[in-house]
């Protein structure tokens, strides 16, 4: 344990951590060579020196190339922890030499980007002009990753369910109603009130199965004795859903920040159909195994503060991960 201890203090140099990761992409010596502009004995050779000097095996030798061992696995994992940090730790001066406040990288599920996130950009501006923001749309699938590799600090749009992943700490910033909405020029826009057997026989976008939505829609149209629909359009792009409402007869559910949206710019109508609360908070998540900089704190304010100035929307209380065997 103390030759482990003291070669990891003394002699772990950053290009050891970045030889790991590179293995790891690669998992072949030669392409390893080629990404580090090294040669393949060269290679071989620090990979030795390092497995001699931590006094463990990492990798194992195939006719296909090389394969993490568990030591290798747990290595790289905080290999790729520390190359982060210190990339972070490089924009963070860069950003101070030149002026600048800090960097935020924030992933935004598309939830966020009517409802809170251009009111937290314009007050994070407000309080940190020369900060530097990048916003990232997409996906939790595709968002995700990037925050456990620390190219993203934050991610801001619906939460999935009552208790967080492990690993992520969530904050709740708002709860939020889902609205009926259509083209202007649809017939139901001329009537004062609307019932569920009202919305029968007409075409619909709906969120495909298995997402957030889907699930309490389903519900909630059995509940009232009215059949799925069969004519229906499947997705989860509210743009596409929007500009589809305006050529057709088409309606849809969308929560009640983009609706007032898209209304108040005079492309599309919320209809007036009592709804029950379909959809989960929206709210914000980073990972609790990194120091969030202080620009990304001032950015998470800045996203409490614009949920508490937006009509009927509340900040609660953070949520993490129920440990087991405990109640929530």
């Amino acid at each position: 344990m103390a030759k482990l201890d003291s070669y990891i203090r003394a002699n772990l140099k950053p290009k050891h951590l970045h030889l790991l990761v590179a293995l790891d992409d690669f998992r072949n010596i030669g392409k390893v060579a080629a990404s580090l502009n090294v040669t393949q004995p060269a290679v071989s050779k620090a990979l030795a020196e390092l497995e001699k000097g931590l006094d463990v095996k990492l990798f194992e030798r195939t006719a296909r190339g090389v394969q993490p061992t568990i030591y290798g696995e747990c290595l790289i994992r905080h290999a790729r922890t520390v190359l982060a940090n210190l990339t972070q730790a490089r924009d963070e001066l860069n950003g101070l030499m030149s002026g600048a406040s800090g960097n935020v990288r924030i992933g935004a599920l598309s939830t966020a980007v009517h409802a809170i996130l251009p009111q937290s950009l314009a007050l994070m501006k407000e309080r940190s002009p020369n900060s530097s923001i990048l916003v990232r749309e997409g996906t939790i699938e595709s968002l995700l990753p990037d925050l456990w590799s620390e190219k993203l600090d934050i991610i801001v749009g619906r939460l999935s369910s009552n208790q967080p992943t492990s690993g992520l700490e969530e904050r709740v910033l708002c709860e939020e109603t889902v609205t009926l909405i259509s083209g202007l020029g649809h017939p139901l826009t001329a009537k004062k009130r609307l019932h569920w057997p009202d919305l029968e026989g007409y075409p619909w976008v709906l969120p495909p199965v298995g997402t957030l939505l889907r699930g309490p829609l389903e519900r909630a149209f059995e509940h009232h004795g009215v059949p799925m629909p069969a004519n229906s359009v499947e997705t989860l792009s509210v743009p596409l859903l929007c500009s589809y409402l305006r050529i057709t007869n088409a309606i849809a559910f969308l929560g009640r920040s983009v609706s007032k949206h898209y209304q108040d710019l005079g492309l599309l109508a919320i209809l007036p159909l009592e709804l029950p609360r379909l959809l989960r908070p929206i709210g914000m998540f980073w990972s609790q195994q990194r120091s969030l900089s202080p620009s990304v704190k001032l950015m998470i304010k800045c996203m409490e503060d614009a949920a508490r100035k937006s009509g009927g929307m509340r900040v609660k209380k953070s949520r993490r991960p129920q440990v087991p065997g405990k109640s929530a």
